[in-house]
C-alpha cells in the first residue's frame, strides 16, 4: 500500500523552484509578445487596450485574422491571480489567428487588490465585451489561474449572461487550478486571502458544470504533482456531472512550456481549442 501525503504545500504549487531555469520565465515570453503584436499592430489587425470596466488593469488586446474571421479566443493569463498581464502572452494567440479566429487577451486586477470572486467578476465582462465585438463561436482558454477562471466561466454559477454563453463551443484549461481549497495552506493565501467559503463557491470542481460545457484539462507532463492531480480532478468530477470532458498530458512539458502549444497552428493544443 502507498500512502502520501502533502506537509509543504507551498512547494507543492511552486513552479519556478521546481523547474530547471525556471527564472527563465516570465522573462522569456516579453519580446516574442512583443513582437508578435508590433507585427499585427503594423498589419492594422490589432486593437490594444480597449476597456471592458472602469479600473485601470480592466483592459484587453484584440488580435484579428486576414479576411473573415471564423470566430473568437479568449485567453486569460495566470499568475496565481497575483502577478502578470496581457503583455506576456500576445505570440500565443497566433495559432488561432493563423487559423481564421479572432484572439481577445484581458489583463484583470490582481489580489490584494480584489478578491479572486471579484476577478471572476472581470473575467466575464471581458469576455462579454470581447463577444460584442466578434461574431461566431467562442472558445475559451487560460493558463494556471486563467485556467481556473475560464473553467469557472462555464459553470451552473457562470457570471456570463447567458447569450454569451450559448456561444462558448469549447473551453480548454491549461494547468488550471480547479479546487481552490489546497491553497488556504499556502503563504501566498496572505495576499490573496481566500477563505473556506470562497474557495468552495470559486472553486469549479466544487461546483457543477452549465449545461453542454465541454472542456479539455491540459497539463504538462513534466509538472508538480498537485497540477496533474488538479487536471485530472475537473474532468473527473463534470464528466459524472453531465458534461463533455476530456484530458490531455502533454509528455515533456513543464508548467511554463505547456503554453507554447497555442502559438502553433497545427498544434495539437491548437486544433483541440478550434475543432467544432
Amino acid at each position: 500500500m502507498l500512502e502520501h501525503r502533502i506537509l509543504d504545500w507551498d512547494d507543492a504549487y511552486a513552479n519556478g523552484a521546481n523547474i530547471a531555469r525556471g527564472d527563465h520565465w516570465p522573462e522569456a515570453w516579453v519580446k516574442p509578445a512583443e513582437a508578435f503584436r508590433n507585427s499585427l499592430l503594423a498589419a492594422g489587425r490589432a486593437k490594444v487596450d480597449l476597456a471592458y470596466g472602469e479600473r485601470p488593469r480592466n483592459r484587453m488586446d484584440l488580435f484579428l485574422p486576414e479576411g473573415t474571421v471564423r470566430g473568437l479566443v479568449v485567453f486569460v493569463h495566470g499568475g496565481f491571480w497575483l502577478q502578470l498581464d496581457k503583455s506576456f502572452w500576445s505570440h500565443l494567440a497566433a495559432g488561432a489567428v493563423a487559423n481564421g479566429y479572432a484572439v481577445a487577451m484581458p489583463s484583470y486586477t490582481l489580489c490584494p487588490e480584489v478578491r479572486v470572486a471579484d476577478i471572476v467578476k472581470e473575467v466575464a465582462a471581458a469576455i462579454g465585451q470581447a463577444a460584442a465585438h466578434v461574431e461566431g463561436p467562442l472558445m475559451l482558454t487560460g493558463h494556471s489561474a486563467g485556467g481556473h477562471l475560464v473553467s469557472r466561466m462555464v459553470t451552473a454559477t457562470s457570471p456570463l449572461e447567458p447569450q454569451v454563453q450559448a456561444r462558448i463551443r469549447n473551453v480548454i484549461s491549461i494547468s488550471g487550478l480547479h479546487d481552490l481549497r489546497p491553497l488556504l495552506a499556502t503563504a501566498m493565501n496572505e495576499r490573496l486571502a481566500l477563505d473556506e467559503a470562497e474557495a468552495l463557491s470559486e472553486s469549479p470542481a466544487l461546483l457543477r458544470p452549465m449545461s453542454n460545457a465541454r472542456i479539455t484539462c491540459w497539463v504538462g507532463g513534466n509538472e508538480r504533482a498537485e497540477f496533474l492531480r488538479q487536471n485530472t480532478l475537473l474532468a473527473n468530477i463534470w464528466i459524472g456531472l453531465g458534461a463533455i470532458t476530456s484530458t490531455v498530458v502533454e509528455p515533456d512539458k513543464n508548467h511554463f512550456t505547456i503554453v507554447d502549444g497555442l502559438a502553433d497552428p497545427r498544434h495539437g493544443l491548437t486544433r483541440a481549442l478550434l475543432s467544432e
